[in-house]
C-alpha cells in the first residue's frame, strides 16, 4: 500500500508558494507492506473523481512522481488542478485530526500497471476497513442539507457512485465534508439519515458488517441485499459494477476489463461456487434490462426491490422448523 506523507507534502506546498528550492530526492509517497502497514495509522480519502468535461482534473500518481522534476509552468498547471486542492485539503484536514499518512486512490495507486491495479482492487475494501479514519468528501453539497429530505432538493453526487458504497461501510469511522471541508458528522452520527438517503439498514452503517454477519440472532445482509444496495449507483466502467461489489462479498477473481457485463456474471457464479446463500436467485424484470437471457442476473439494478431479503442462520431456521404451524407462517411472512 503506497501511503502520502501529511508534513512532506504541506511543507513542498509552502516551499512552492515561498517559491524555495527542494530537494528532487524528497519522497512524498511511501509503499508499506505487511507488519510495516499493519502498525501505521492512516486516514483515506473517498470521494469523486473530477469530470473533465467540467474543467476538473486529478492528480494522478505519475503527476506526483514528476511534480519536483518538472518545469515551473508544469508545476504550476498541476497545482492549478482541482485534484491537487483536493489533495493538500485532505493533508491539511489529515493534520488536523493528528495523523501523519494518507491513502489518496488518485494519486497512491500507479493505474498504468495492470497488476497494482488489479491488487489495489482486491485489497481496497480491507484498505477502507483498516483505516483510522475516513473522509467522505461531497464536493456538491453545503452544509447538511441533504440529510432533511423534506428540505433537500439534490441528494450529493457521492451516493450514486459504485465505489462509494463499500467505502462507506467498510470504515470503522466516517466523518463527512462537505464541499467547504466542513465536518457535517460522522457515519454513527447520520446513520438515520444515510439510511434514508440509502438503502443500508441503521445496523450495518453503526456495526461492522462483519459483526451484523456474524451476529446470532440478528439476519446477516444476504447477497441479494447487498446487491439491491448498489442497484441504483453507477461507475463510469461497466465492469467495476460487479469489481466494486468483491470486497463486500468477501469474494476473489480476477479483472478482465473489457468483459462487461460478464464480470458480474462471474461474480455471481463464483458466489454460488463458495457460498450457499440462494437469494442470489432473488431478483426479476427491470425496465432497463428486462429479463436475464441467463438464470443469472445481468446488473445489480434487477436486485432493486429486494432489499429486506434477509439471510437465514442454520440454528435460525431450526429454530422456526420447531414453531407451531400458524407462528412459522407469520414469521416467514416477516422474514420476506
Amino acid at each position: 500500500m503506497r501511503l502520502l506523507n501529511v508534513a512532506t507534502m504541506l511543507n513542498l506546498e509552502t516551499s512552492f508558494d515561498e517559491e524555495k528550492n527542494v530537494p528532487r530526492m524528497t519522497k512524498v509517497l511511501k509503499e508499506f507492506y505487511g507488519p510495516g502497514l499493519a502498525k501505521k495509522e492512516y486516514a483515506i480519502l473517498s470521494h469523486c473523481w473530477g469530470m473533465e468535461e467540467e474543467g476538473e482534473q486529478e492528480v494522478l500518481f505519475e503527476d506526483m512522481k514528476q511534480l519536483l522534476v518538472v518545469s515551473d509552468e508544469e508545476r504550476k498547471e498541476i497545482r492549478g488542478r482541482t485534484g491537487y486542492k483536493k489533495i493538500i485539503d485532505t493533508c491539511r484536514r489529515t493534520r488536523k485530526d493528528g495523523l501523519e499518512w494518507v491513502w489518496i486512490d488518485t494519486c497512491c495507486i500507479n493505474k498504468e500497471s495492470s497488476s497494482e491495479l488489479s491488487e489495489a482492487i482486491t485489497s481496497m475494501y480491507k484498505w477502507y476497513a483498516n483505516a483510522k479514519l475516513c473522509y467522505a468528501y461531497l464536493h456538491d453539497t453545503l452544509g447538511d442539507s441533504w440529510t432533511k429530505q423534506i428540505e433537500s432538493t439534490a441528494t450529493p453526487k457521492w451516493f450514486s457512485r459504485g465505489w462509494t458504497l463499500q467505502e462507506l461501510i467498510a470504515p470503522k469511522v466516517v466523518h463527512f465534508l462537505d464541499r467547504k471541508w466542513e465536518r457535517i458528522g460522522d457515519k454513527a452520527e447520520l446513520a438515520w439519515a444515510l439510511s434514508e438517503v440509502t438503502p443500508i439498514p441503521e445496523k450495518v452503517l453503526k456495526e461492522e458488517l462483519q459483526k451484523v454477519s456474524s451476529s446470532v440472532n440478528d439476519q446477516h445482509p444476504s447477497v441479494a441485499q447487498i446487491f439491491s444496495w448498489a442497484a441504483g449507483r453507477t461507475t463510469t466502467r461497466e465492469e467495476d459494477r460487479a469489481y466494486s461489489l468483491l470486497g463486500l462479498l468477501g469474494v476473489h477473481m480476477p479483472m478482465l476489463y473489457g468483459e462487461g457485463k460478464n464480470a458480474f456474471r462471474r461474480l455471481q457464479l463464483e458466489i454460488i461456487r463458495t457460498s450457499n446463500d440462494q437469494s442470489i436467485f432473488a431478483w426479476g424484470w427491470t425496465r432497463m434490462f428486462g429479463w436475464s437471457s441467463s438464470i443469472l442476473a445481468d446488473d445489480p439494478s434487477c436486485f432493486r426491490d429486494y432489499q429486506r431479503v434477509t439471510a437465514m442462520k442454520p440454528e435460525q431456521f431450526t429454530a422456526h422448523l420447531r414453531m407451531p404451524a400458524q407462528e412459522l407462517s407469520k414469521s416467514t411472512q416477516k422474514q420476506l
